[in-house]
């Protein structure tokens, strides 16, 4: 009889926990693990030390401020990928509404449309950003 309360007041503790940290997540921080290189040195990547670990840099970052936050160029943002919703992102803002920006690699300039911005990597040798997918859409 003790050993079966003691595992309902453990599930409830369980639930109740899990439950309190999906709302944080979700409504006001979120924790996001560095894992490529494309914006080195700035973050870094770290070899697992076992399957499934945590790899590289750990960025906090805050959502129940981005209504009133006004971002400024070199801004580090987190966002949702285009071609993958599930993944995130983590780049430098170079261009804001309305900013003209002239395409890398190419003389051809670009007006950033209402509601978009420019995000690039710090190490552009192997970043995928806007300069392969366009402005992205502030979220």
């Amino acid at each position: 009889m003790g050993s079966q309360n003691f595992l309902w007041q453990l599930t409830k503790r369980t639930v109740t926990g899990a439950l309190i940290g999906i709302t944080i997540s979700d409504r006001y921080v979120t924790v996001s693990s560095i894992r490529g290189s494309s914006m080195y040195p700035t973050f870094q990547t770290t070899p697992a030390t076992f399957p499934g670990s945590l790899k590289g840099d750990l960025v906090l970052a805050e959502r129940f401020c981005l209504e009133r936050y006004k971002f400024s160029l070199g801004d580090v943002i987190i966002f949702q990928a285009p071609d993958n919703h599930k993944r995130n992102l983590v780049k430098r803002l170079i261009a804001l509404p309305g900013q003209w920006i002239q395409i890398p690699e190419s003389s051809e300039m670009l007006k950033i449309p209402e509601g978009h911005c420019w995000v690039e990597g710090d190490n552009s040798a192997c970043s995928l950003d806007s300069r392969s997918f366009g402005p992205i859409m502030r979220q």
